[in-house]
């Protein structure tokens, strides 16, 4: 079951890379709409209607790495039982066997890694994560890359409610 979720997983993150505009996508994704420093958008999968919202840091320290394309992402896939699967992709890999760890307002979850994603470690908490961004204001995600540099992203919140209102009116 993981190895699948894993993989699930993995398709989600090269699909989101895409759809954040990394390379031409077959189904361009249409825009729902910006909240302050979120965004909402929607696509036509291959078992229906997939809606996400997606972030940029507003800090990535430390300020002398190449940090690549970084983005957080919540998805939603009512075909596919999916509703609050959060991913965070960076532009390197991370450490093997690492993992990620998002604060919100000093609420912690833990996300594994794989390659370049992570996700969160107990999909139980999705929710719980998803909850806590609605309620908080600021958004800290750390991990460290396969080269052992730690990283740090710091996310504004505003907006979030409003994305993640327009994606479950959107996709139910």
């Amino acid at each position: 079951m993981r190895n699948t979720n894993m993989m699930t997983r993995s398709l989600f993150a090269a699909a989101m890379l895409i759809a954040a505009g990394t390379t031409a996508f077959a189904q361009t994704p249409t825009s729902l709409g910006q909240f302050k420093n979120w965004t909402a958008w929607s696509y036509d999968g291959k078992k229906g209607k997939v809606c996400y919202v997606h972030a940029k840091p507003a800090v990535q320290q430390p300020n002398s790495l190449n940090h690549g394309d970084v983005s957080f992402f919540i998805r939603k896939s009512p075909a596919e039982g999916v509703t609050n699967e959060a991913n965070f992709v960076v532009g390197y890999a991370f450490q093997d066997n690492s993992t990620v760890v998002v604060d919100i307002d000093g609420r912690q979850f833990t996300m594994f890694t794989q390659n370049d994603s992570a996700w969160i470690l107990n999909p139980a908490e999705e929710p719980e994560l998803v909850s806590a961004m609605r309620a908080g204001s600021k958004m800290t995600v750390s991990g460290t890359s396969r080269r052992g540099n730690q990283t740090t992203y710091n996310y504004s919140l505003s907006g979030v409610t409003a994305a993640t209102n327009k994606i479950t009116t959107e996709c139910n």
